[in-house]
Formats: C-alpha cells, structure tokens, sequence
C-alpha cells in the first residue's frame, strides 16, 4: 500500500491512497482525514485503507498535476541515525580523527526538527552560499506506538511506512554547532521528503532484516552522482527503532532515519556531496566538489527490480532565501 498527502484540508493536508503504478490515487475520505490519524488507529483503519488501494488500481484522480506535501507535513519526532558505517569511517579518516571505540554495537543518532517537513518538489531556500548547502538521500520508517525500552523485534513490529527523503544540511555550520558539544540546531534546514510513504509489504523481497536491498539513486543538475546500495545499512531500522526507545516510548507518527546511503568503495559514488569531498581529500589532500548554490538542481529516486519508483521522486531546485 502506497500512501500520500495533498497539499489541501489544512496543515497537515488530506490522506490519499495511492495506485500501485504510481498514477492515480483515491481520497481516504471517511476512514482517515491525515495520515497521522491513519496512524494513531493503524490496527482498525489499515485495512479499510487496503480496500481503497485496490480501488485506485480502476480508478481514482491522477497523480499528474496533483500537489503532493510530505507524507508527514509535521511530525512528533524526527530522528536520523547514522547506520551507513561507510560513510563515518570516511568522516573521521578526511579529519584525522579515530574511530568511536563502540562504533559497531552503538548506533549514532541525532534529533531533528520535526515541525516543518518538505514536500518533494519544494525549493531549497539558501540564506548564504558560505553555509555549504548539501543533499543527504535516506530512507526513512514511520512507526506505530513504541514502548520504552523495546527489542529489535517489538520495533520491527511496530514498523509502518517505509520512506526516502533528502536529510539537507549546511556543513560548514555543523563544526561550530559540534564543537559546543551539544547538536545540531542551525546546520539542519528542514528535511524533504518524497511524496508517497509505502509498507513494508510493498518492498517485496528488497524488504529484509529491517533494510531496504536497493539502489538509492542521487542526481545533480541531472547528472547522476550516486547509485548506493540501501541495504549495506550496518545497523537495521529495528536497531536504529530500539536504540531510541531505549529510555523514553515513541509515539505514533515518529520516523526514523538511515543517515546518508552509503557504501563501501567509491565505485557506487555518492549519495551528499560532503563524502565526495571527503575521498577528495584522502586521495589528494584537497576538497574539488563544490557545495549546492541558487539555480543547480538535486533530485533523488528508487526503483525496484521491475523499474517502478516506489516512492516518486524528490526533485528540488537551490533557491536564494
């Protein structure tokens, strides 16, 4: 099942289900006005949203043209890990910095504001070109009502949508943010998300240990910079789940984050700019690719096998604030 969110009926839009080809989608009128409240009765209205999926594959409105906000325009809680253990061993090496002792039995995780999430075709507003505007492509999960202190298999359960977003960030203001020991705020504008959030049961067989086992594909101005496996994921989405609940329950409507898809070697390339700089570096000593700045463009997709993009397609263009 395939669900999505119009940009009309207030600020946390209309509940739509949409079609298996992506084409057409049916209002969710009369079982669930907001995705949210699809979620906060999951157990009562998923399957009365089941039944309007199949009638979308004869009918319904077209997707073309319609005005698709984030699955979630605002959520309780947006919290992104970093389970691509690639990706920080990159980090540290580009800095010189060694490895967190406890990097492969201890998830990284960070929250992140959660108030304001992007539709997939909204602008990337850049207040100064000195920021370091760069794209992060992710997969995401929506989840149910999580327990304080829940396994990786109560997480697994309580898994509900899985999603694909682009994490922004400004890295030229993370180290000043890092060095005072207490987060990101300022570095971390608000995440875009692409349009159609879907279950688990939608992946197919690419839906396994709490991963997703396919390409993440990143564009730039339309030149394709990465096409990184997504299922490389050190830590799976359980993990990630049971790590945050560790101390404190999560409430319908949190999503969890991958962290930028990553992979081992540079023949996959890249999924956000700054790991591009990072071998960059390591190889030569020196940065060559630039940050994002007004007019250029990032796009992000995933197909499965038979070439259908599960969750439609980011597509943002870099815009001056």
């Amino acid at each position: 099942m395939r669900l999505a969110t119009l940009e009309e009926g207030g600020r946390d839009g209309t509940l739509v289900v949409v079609a298996r080809d992506g084409t057409r989608f049916v209002r969710a009128t009369g079982v669930a006005a907001t995705l949210q409240a699809a979620l906060d009765d999951w157990s009562t209205l998923a399957p009365r949203l089941e039944a309007l999926a199949r009638a979308a594959e004869g009918g319904g409105e077209a997707c073309a043209g319609a005005r698709f906000a984030a699955p979630l325009p605002r959520a309780y809680e947006w919290l992104d890990g970093s389970a691509f253990l690639s990706h920080v061993r990159l980090a540290r090496q580009a800095r010189g910095a060694e490895m967190p002792p406890d990097l492969l039995h201890d998830p990284l995780v960070y929250q992140g504001g959660s108030g304001v999430l992007l539709g997939h075709r909204a602008p990337l507003r850049l207040g100064d070109p000195a920021y370091g505007l760069d794209l992060e492509a992710e997969l995401g999960v929506i989840v149910g009502d999580v327990p304080a202190g829940a396994t990786p298999e109560q997480a697994a359960g309580a898994i509900r949508l899985v999603c694909l977003l682009n994490d922004v960030s400004l890295r030229l203001l993370i180290p000043v943010e890092l060095a005072k020991g207490f987060g990101f705020v300022q570095s971390k504008p608000p995440t875009a998300f692409a349009p159609f959030a879907v279950t688990p049961d939608e992946l197919g067989d690419a839906w396994r240990d709490g991963r997703v086992h396919l390409p993440v594909e990143s564009f730039r101005n339309g030149e394709r910079i990465g096409s990184c496996d997504a299922g490389e994921m050190h830590f799976g989405f359980p993990q990630l789940i049971s790590h945050v609940a560790r101390t404190r329950p999560l409430t319908a409507g949190t999503i969890i984050g991958s962290g930028t898809v990553s992979n081992e070697g540079a023949s996959h390339g890249v999924s956000c700019l700054v790991e591009a700089r990072m071998r960059e570096t390591i190889a030569g000593g020196a940065a060559a690719t630039p940050w994002l700045t007004p007019g250029e463009t990032i796009a992000i997709e995933v197909h499965d096998s038979a070439g259908r993009s599960l969750f439609g397609r980011i597509e943002q263009e870099v815009l001056p604030r």
